[in-house]
């Protein structure tokens, strides 16, 4: 049995995730910024007979972090594993998204994971023991998608964080995976991708929003699957660094890699936002499009 942290559980990913580590019998504490959100997943794991903390966790707020890490340390001896899941999506043009949102997505996204994994690592390396879990994206894996570029930026660079930690911290025995998931219902894409602004891109961000409108919260997988692989992973001392979750996060990785580059990238990525969201806006077929019409 583990003492497992894991952040951003109000909903998706961190609530089933608190859900898989306790149905395997660890000590779970499933934090989040304001507990009262906790309903559904006290509901859920009292439905299951299972017991799970919830304590409060800002990750974006260093005396929250600190507090939320000590006392889970003073009342269980030790954190076996900490899992980094809180994130926000932030989506906008990189020349007119405002300055504050963008700021946010890369402050929750990578640098909350860095507060929790500073305020944790002393403890686990004392003990010579000890995982860290950052949970990315396959946005880090591909080129990023226009008007996605703050979140895939963040995402990008906390796996080249886990990278750096795994050869950083393999000497004291703590290990670290990077779990990157597809496209899964978690409600992240709901809060990110709302009508455009008026302005040069409207129409193009628009097209891309539909886009993951449609693919990513109507088509997209059961967040329970990565919950279950997270602790899997947590669990298996072989697990590699990199851990894709969802079939679709597979084949966007191998269809990256075939495409060979940027340029490569660009006309297949364009070719599947289009098979969901029709021609992009400006586009020659588009422009065919609206002359037949």
């Amino acid at each position: 049995m583990s003492v497992v942290l894991i952040t951003g559980c109000s909903s998706g990913i961190g609530l089933e995730t608190a859900l898989a580590f306790a149905r395997r019998g660890d000590t779970a504490y499933a934090s989040m910024r304001d507990p009262a959100r906790g309903t559904g997943l006290r509901e859920r794991a009292d439905a299951e007979g299972l017991a799970v903390e919830v304590p409060a966790l800002d990750v974006t707020d260093d005396s929250s972090v600190v507090s939320a890490v000590r006392a889970v340390e003073r009342r269980q001896g030790a954190i076996d594993v900490l899992v980094n899941n809180a994130g926000i999506a932030g989506s906008g043009p990189v020349e007119t998204i405002p300055a504050e949102r963008a700021r946010a997505v890369l402050e929750t996204n990578l640098w909350g994971p860095v507060r929790t994994i500073r305020a944790a690592l002393p403890a686990m390396r004392a003990r010579g023991a000890g995982v860290i879990v950052n949970v990315s994206s396959v946005a880090a894996r591909v080129p990023a998608m226009p008007y996605n570029g703050f979140y895939a930026a963040g995402k990008s660079a906390l796996g080249a964080l886990s990278e750096s930690l795994a050869w950083e911290l393999a000497p004291f025995g703590i290990r670290v995976v990077c779990v990157e998931p597809g496209f899964f219902r978690t409600g992240i894409a709901a809060k990110a991708w709302a009508e455009p602004a008026a302005g040069p891109y409207r129409a193009d961000h628009r097209w891309v929003n539909d886009f993951f409108a449609r693919n990513g919260e109507a088509g997209g997988g059961d967040p329970a699957v990565v919950g279950e692989a997270i602790a899997r992973a947590a669990h298996d001392s072989a697990s590699p660094l990199h851990v894709l979750v969802g079939d679709d996060a597979r084949a966007y990785v191998d269809l990256a890699r075939r495409a060979g580059d940027h340029e490569g990238w660009v006309t297949v990525a364009t070719g599947i936002v289009e098979s969901v969201a029709g021609s992009r806006p400006g586009s020659a077929a588009a422009a065919t499009r609206a002359e037949a019409s």
